[in-house]
């Protein structure tokens, strides 16, 4: 058969989209935390009247300050951040074994469908007046399944991504940077955006709704686009599990039978091994691609044809384990870096406060400072990996530059977060805090894509979907091993 050409991805249209799910995916997470002040001041008003997105109670009032800081009788930044990263774990780590029993578009898009319907209730939530305890409740219950959602379509697309070539798995992660920055930008609009407050919370929370349908709808665009398809198909002729029921269907008799024709530019190859198609760079038989894959003999061949019912244990689906043990020091890298950056952030940096006399800069400190400015270098960071993979050869110096991080739980605690009651205030200046904030979110935007990135290379390309749900498992598991410490840091200050 002609080989033919592989299709070109016309008007990089499959890379703005795998772009834009990148972004989709994280909606949720960074338009929650970034909402942060206004949630807090709903709990201590109990009213969305007077609240608008930014925390502020009323945008012409006099103080223009933030009144969140000051009270956090719900201690809502460490549960918000510990209950989204619970069901992200739980619900990851079900997708890290039963991603197979259910198809990918199932996935995707009953996640996406229900992602949508909760931020439509978040949004109604904002004109319906109740008590606080009640808004706690139901905010945090919209928490809890709206990162269940999250789990199962990063896992989905994280395991689809590892069909693709490397600079989409890139693009994709750099998507998922830009959606917060997204939501900061989102945020500075509704608050700059002079209209009262209600309307401009209401306004915000509207914002992900429509960018979650453009979500869907690009995903349904997917399998349209015949780049996409190409590696999809070519995802499953690797499979050694669908290689042999390929060649069968291929194949007259006489081929099955072991006559083989020669191909154009090819050497002839003989009947005892025949030739299958191409792994890793290299032309394999079946009996080969079966054993690399589940450690078990080659097929029974009988009269020269592929017997289906007389052939023997046929090669098992990716071992969990069996890919564990690949790339198991990315995925401890990346619960390292996780585990850092949900300690402080954000239930620590979001209680940053400036010092500035002025009244307007106080306001949109956090929102800028901490939110905007972390989520900017986040993107950078990622960014970065299309062209740079170091240590990609060194890989065991991996762990020791992420575990440099663990130096910036210090730094941010002793800048002026309040409330505190034990740990002094060595860096008072607002100057200190953005100096830390800097290479404290680039590298991790940095090491997260970059061990992503590398995962899917460590093991064989019928692996590489497991690898990336396995990877998303320990994403999780860093985020939830954060989000706990987090409690016991805000209490140390």
């Amino acid at each position: 058969m002609a080989r033919q050409d592989k299709p070109k991805d016309q008007f990089h249209a499959v890379g703005i989209i795998i772009f834009i799910l990148g972004l989709g995916t994280l909606l949720p997470w960074n338009f929650f935390i970034t909402a942060i002040p206004y949630f807090q001041a709903r709990l201590i008003v109990g009213t969305s009247s007077s609240v608008g997105p930014g925390g502020n109670s009323s945008w012409g009032n006099s103080s223009g300050t933030q009144p969140a800081p000051a009270r956090d009788d719900f201690n809502f930044n460490n549960w918000l951040t510990l209950l989204s990263q619970l069901p992200l774990l739980l619900f990851t780590l079900l997708n890290s074994f039963l991603y197979q029993c259910i198809p990918d578009k199932v996935r995707v898009l009953g996640s996406m469908s229900g992602i949508l319907l909760l931020f439509i209730l978040t949004a109604v939530l904002v004109r319906v007046e109740m008590p606080p305890h009640s808004f706690f409740s139901i905010t945090i219950g919209s928490v809890w399944f709206i990162n269940s959602f999250c789990a199962v379509l990063q896992g989905s697309l994280f395991g689809q991504l590892g069909t693709l070539p490397q600079g989409y798995s890139t693009r994709f992660l750099s998507g998922q940077g830009m959606a917060g920055t997204f939501a900061a930008s989102a945020m500075l609009l509704s608050m700059a955006s002079g209209v009262d407050a209600q309307t401009s919370a209401l306004s915000y929370f509207i914002t992900p709704c429509i960018g979650t349908l453009i979500s869907i709808v690009c995903y349904l665009m997917l399998p349209r686009m015949a780049f996409f398809c190409h590696y999809m198909e070519r995802s499953w002729q690797r499979d050694p599990r669908n290689e042999l029921e390929t060649k069968a269907g291929l194949l007259g008799p006489e081929e099955q039978s072991g006559d083989q024709l020669e191909r154009p530019g090819e050497e002839p190859q003989g009947p005892e091994k025949p030739m299958v198609g191409m792994v890793n760079g290299t032309f394999r038989t079946l009996e080969e691609i079966s054993v690399e894959s589940s450690g078990k003999g080659a097929f029974a061949l009988h009269n020269g044809t592929a017997n289906s019912q007389n052939r023997g244990p046929g090669p098992e689906r990716p071992s969990v384990f069996g890919v564990l043990r690949k790339i198991w020091l990315l995925a401890l890298c990346i619960v390292m870096v996780f585990t850092v950056t949900l300690s402080v952030f954000p239930a620590i940096t979001a209680t940053v406060t400036s010092t500035s006399e002025s009244r307007q800069w106080s306001e949109f400190f956090t929102p800028v400072c901490c939110f905007l400015l972390f989520n900017v270098m986040d993107w950078m960071g990622r960014s970065v990996t299309s062209c740079c993979l170091w240590p990609e050869k060194r890989l065991w110096l991996l762990p020791l530059l992420v575990g440099l991080r663990f130096l910036f739980v210090p730094l941010l605690m002793l800048c002026q977060a309040e409330p505190r009651t034990r740990l002094p205030v060595l860096f008072h200046q607002d100057a200190w805090f953005i100096l830390f904030m800097l290479p404290f979110s680039f590298s991790n935007g940095y090491f997260v894509s970059l061990t992503m990135c590398l995962a899917p290379k460590q093991v064989l390309p019928q692996e590489s979907e497991l690898a990336g749900a396995i990877m998303t498992f320990f994403l999780a598991l860093g985020l939830s091993c954060g989000a706990g410490l987090s409690f016991l840091l805000k209490a140390l200050l």
